[in-house]
């Protein structure tokens, strides 16, 4: 029986964090049967991905990249057309955060989680269009947002500036896409327990400290749980959906 993205060629931007989104979703891509281009400025930590999904029987490439210079996103296409012959999909998931009371952000800092979170999407999402269009046969664009979007959170204001830009600027692609069959879909993932999770809050577990009137199903998400709604936006099943939002957060936002 062949997998859900079968033949697939998928680029997964920040693939090196284990735990982390990208990793999973990489992994999880190759096992339903994608071809996946696993890229990161950690190119060690996206070889180690890479090498992982190989040894498991999956296909997979490494590429370094600075999601922010706009020549490796050409590099990176290039090395994947040269590769597989076709881009199919997009994951646009790369990101940082830095947790800092809003009064004592600097400049530097707002400034590059803008960059690093928003203007990567801009950069792949662009990037992508253009080799899909040139293709002629569609396509898929996936970005990560974040319920620091959709509601506000303590010490997160340049990361909820940047990730609630990535969720006005995705309906936009899924409007200019469409005439070419290209979707554009956003996941806003709640506390997933991930590497950049436990920099941020410090410490090796979660569960224990997440209370019940913010997340109802109190316990930290798996990076599987958002690489699973990756794999449906990128397979055939999610076909007629391009705009969606998919929250996945434990029922934070419900409240």
């Amino acid at each position: 029986m062949a997998g859900r993205v079968e033949g697939k060629v998928v680029i997964v931007t920040g693939g090196a964090s284990n735990p982390g989104l990208g990793y999973a979703s990489a992994h999880m891509l190759a096992r339903e049967g994608a071809k996946v281009v696993v890229t990161d400025i950690d190119v060690e930590g996206a070889e180690e991905c890479a090498n992982s999904i190989r040894e498991a029987g999956g296909d997979a490439i490494a590429i370094q990249q600075d999601v922010v210079n706009e020549s490796d996103w050409q590099a990176v296409l290039d090395v994947t057309v040269e590769s597989y012959g076709r881009l199919d999909v997009l994951v646009n998931n790369a990101g940082i955060a830095i947790l800092k009371p809003f009064a004592e952000l600097t400049l530097v800092e707002f400034n590059l989680q803008i960059s690093v979170n928003l203007t990567s999407v801009f950069l792949g999402s662009q990037a992508a269009m253009r080799q899909l269009r040139q293709q002629g046969s569609g396509g898929v664009i996936i970005n990560l947002s974040s319920v620091a979007a959709l509601v506000g959170l303590s010490r997160c204001g340049a990361y909820s500036a940047a990730k609630g830009g990535v969720r006005a600027m995705s309906r936009s692609i899924a409007i200019d896409g469409a005439p070419d069959n290209i979707r554009c879909n956003t996941i806003f993932p709640g506390v997933i327990w991930t590497n950049m999770q436990a920099a941020a809050i410090g410490g090796d577990g979660l569960d224990s400290r997440i209370p019940t009137t913010r997340v109802p199903l109190a316990r930290a998400g798996s990076p599987d749980d958002i690489a699973a709604n990756v794999v449906y936006l990128a397979s055939d099943e999610a076909g007629y959906v391009t705009g969606a939002e998919f929250t996945i957060d434990a029922g934070m936002t419900a409240q």
